[in-house]
């Protein structure tokens, strides 16, 4: 179903309607941004599946009424026809509806045991929630930083407002990156619609889900859940870059991390 996801994007954009989005919302956005992960990818042809579903049950009952109206008013006939039932008609839009339903579960289930299922996975990102920032750790690389929002008078030009953070997420591309979710206050969610991934962060718990980046390039999510006065304001930013280029950050990144540990560590006296 992916040509014609791409299909029905065109229209959208052609009718001025929609623009399709990569890596961050655009203004009038009809459709989802386009996927950049195996998961996004299976959620776009489920929606757009049941889209196409959605819209031929639209015109099959707009056209039973509309023949209705026709030929069927007062006008048409005087003397109303009746029936008491009719079996046949019954069972077939009983069936029918049934039939409908199970041809979309399977794929719907599908996707949800492949959006739950970690396996083998390359890196681990655990990400824990604040009011009103994120966390971030790389547990196998010793790297851990906060992330927060880069306010209005402080954005470089091309930067996003209200998507762009002082540290972001780098993750390389094609590689299984396992994320672990959790809060230390209130519950937030951890979205990032290119990647097809929104978890919640609960305290107390560890939500675990993964994606893997297709394409390098800048990403951008939003918390998905209502957290306090400042929800609006804890964007998630994640570049996708090649394996050389993520060896160079965690080398770098490393060195700090350390260098940060032995100063509190001097600063307490030990």
């Amino acid at each position: 179903m992916t040509r014609l996801h791409k299909i029905l994007s065109a229209v959208l954009l052609v009718l001025g309607v929609g623009t399709p989005a990569f890596a961050e919302p655009k203004n009038w956005g009809l459709w989802t941004q386009d996927p950049a992960s195996p998961t996004m990818h299976q959620i776009v042809d489920l929606h757009t599946t049941i889209t196409v579903i959605i819209i031929a049950i639209t015109i099959f009952v707009f056209g039973l009424m509309a023949i209705i109206m026709l030929r069927f008013n007062a006008k048409s006939n005087p003397v109303a026809q009746q029936w008491s039932h009719n079996t046949l008609l019954e069972v077939v839009w009983t069936l029918v509806p049934v039939l409908i339903l199970v041809a979309i579960a399977f794929p719907s289930f599908k996707l949800l045991y492949a959006m739950d299922r970690t396996e083998n996975a390359d890196y681990t990102l655990k990400v824990t929630g604040h009011q009103w920032y994120w966390s971030y750790s790389y547990p196998d690389q010793n790297i851990s930083f906060d992330s927060n929002l880069v306010q209005d008078d402080s954005l470089q030009p091309g930067q996003p407002r209200l998507l762009t953070v002082d540290q972001h997420v780098v993750v390389p591309v094609g590689a299984v990156i396992r994320v672990q979710a959790t809060a230390d206050d209130v519950i937030h969610s951890w979205s990032v619609p290119a990647f097809g991934v929104k978890i919640d962060a609960v305290p107390g718990r560890l939500n675990e889900t993964w994606f893997k980046a297709e394409t390098a390039g800048t990403y951008y999510g939003q918390c998905s859940q209502l957290c306090g006065i400042n929800h609006g304001f804890m964007p998630i930013q994640i570049e996708a870059v090649s394996k050389e280029d993520f060896d160079a950050w965690v080398a770098q990144n490393a060195q700090k991390s350390s260098s940060a540990a032995t100063s509190q560590l001097a600063s307490a006296g030990h």
